[in-house]
């Protein structure tokens, strides 16, 4: 068989696959609804509860925080055992019949009021360990998207959670009821839609390779969410992280920056946001009437939801580049909501001690002023971020032509699978390849000898025609 028949240019149409602008937004409902739904759920269960009956005892958003942070970092602690998750056989139905169960188990707590608060725990409990497990499969639906595509379609997924949530809180009795349990429903329904929407090979997450936790992204959001637990009693009724106002705001606005304006400056500058926000809603807050409760609120909480997705991004990134887990990354993230909370007894203790809420507040704005600007310029001005992590997205300048360009590869790739009916490693391999991932990265990201990954790529040369692995290259449009 010759080298010209694969060289046929007839046989593989590159036209149709050309870099093109952000397009097919409608591919984003079903990770919309995914993630959105989910999260209305957990606002009005735990979050921000109005209709539900819960122990006078304890906070059911308190022991949902702690339980929802262990379950995260136990996902990170022991991904290699349950990566990729949504293929395990027991995650769906588990995460599934935990959030239906918490629901039940809240419809039916204030029939039982003789086992105290044993039921409300366990849904808190349940719910904890439901919502997380979407939430970490939600992340392995959207990671094998482009850069450009994960923010909006995050975005926008919280974004929609916020009418979903608004809607639902009006609603009562048997309805209320009712929809507690159509939610999970709905949401578990359109992360599997989601994951059929991909094709099988980018679900398919290898065993990752060692790597060193990239402490300093997390520490960002760490301190935001301190600040932002400090302030927390202070924030005016629509201002927060859990499907509020402020998140829609904040989510809003960074779809449409990313949508229209992402090609008009560099990722960094979007990281220099939530900085902006914080200080200013912070130095807001000892000025009178509306500008010292309303705007200082909705800043502080726009500059937290921001940094969470914006910090996100980088794992994402990092996931993307180096063949790493994205539960691994994100799991131990959802330690985060802690933070909030010890923020908050800080704030308490202060006011236990019988200062002067003016000096309160000085002393607070200062220290939390300080630790969110350090944090953030550590962030930015981080070298290791790319040399020692392998997180290179803030060295991006045009996120949109990032994301045209990886769509435009992976469906170069598409067709050179298709055309030159490559097995499913070899496809691994040439994406890998059209990626600008070196051989000793391949090997360590697929776990399989040099002389093995040798054979592989001439075998793939000799399918595709192609003599250097320049040339395969610029086939996938990968030096384009």
């Amino acid at each position: 068989m010759s080298a010209t028949r694969y060289n046929d240019p007839m046989k593989i149409r590159f036209d149709s696959h050309r870099i093109r602008p952000i397009d097919n937004l409608e591919q984003m409902i079903p990770y919309l609804f995914a993630l959105g739904c989910a999260r209305t759920w957990m606002t009005l269960t735990f979050a921000a509860p109005e209709e539900v009956a819960v122990s006078a005892s304890f906070d059911p958003h308190v022991l949902f925080d702690y339980a929802f942070a262990a379950f995260g970092v136990a996902a990170t602690l022991f991904a290699r055992r349950i990566v990729p998750l949504h293929r395990q056989p027991w995650a769906k139905p588990a995460a599934l019949g935990s959030m239906l169960s918490a629901s039940l188990l809240i419809v039916i707590a204030p029939l039982f009021h003789s086992v105290g608060a044993a039921l409300p725990m366990l849904a808190v409990i349940l719910g904890a360990f439901g919502f997380c497990t979407v939430l970490l499969m939600f992340h392995e639906a959207v990671v094998p998207l482009s850069l450009v595509r994960i923010a909006l379609y995050s975005a926008a997924s919280r974004f929609i959670a916020v009418p979903l949530a608004y809607l639902c809180q009006g609603l009562s009795g048997n309805r209320f009821s009712l929809v507690l349990m159509l939610l999970p429903l709905a949401s578990m329904g359109s992360l599997v839609l989601a994951f059929r929407s991909l094709p099988a090979q980018s679900t398919e997450t290898p065993v990752y390779p060692k790597f060193r936790f990239p402490w300093k992204p997390f520490a960002v959001v760490c301190v935001y969410a301190f600040a932002y637990g400090l302030r927390s009693s202070q924030l005016p009724e629509g201002a927060g992280v859990h499907s509020s106002l402020s998140t829609a705001i904040a989510m809003g606005g960074f779809f449409i920056v990313v949508y229209f304006f992402s090609d008009r400056f560099s990722v960094s500058s979007l990281f220099r946001s939530p900085l902006l926000l914080m200080i200013c809603g912070l130095a807001l807050i000892p000025a009178e009437g509306v500008l010292g409760t309303t705007a200082a609120g909705y800043l502080i909480a726009m500059g937290m939801s921001l940094i969470s997705l914006l910090v996100g991004l980088l794992f994402y990134d990092l996931s993307k580049r180096m063949g790493i887990s994205i539960v691994a990354l994100t799991g131990i993230t959802r330690a985060t909501s802690l933070f909030k909370l010890w923020g908050s007894n800080v704030a308490d203790a202060f006011g236990s001690w019988g200062i002067a809420a003016t000096v309160q507040d000085v002393v607070i704005t200062a220290a939390v002023v300080m630790l969110v600007l350090a944090s953030t310029l550590m962030l930015l001005s981080g070298k290791e971020l790319a040399s020692r992590w392998g997180i290179r997205l803030l060295e991006t300048d045009d996120l949109a032509e990032e994301g045209r360009r990886t769509e435009a590869v992976a469906s170069r790739c598409d067709a050179v699978s298709a055309a030159y009916h490559l097995s499913p490693r070899e496809d691994e391999i040439v994406r890998l390849i059209a990626s600008g991932k070196t051989n000793p990265q391949i090997e360590q990201e697929l776990f399989i000898a040099p002389g093995t990954l040798k054979a592989h790529i001439q075998h793939i040369y000799v399918k595709c025609g192609v003599h250097s692995r320049k040339e395969l290259v610029e086939m996938c449009g990968g030096g384009a």
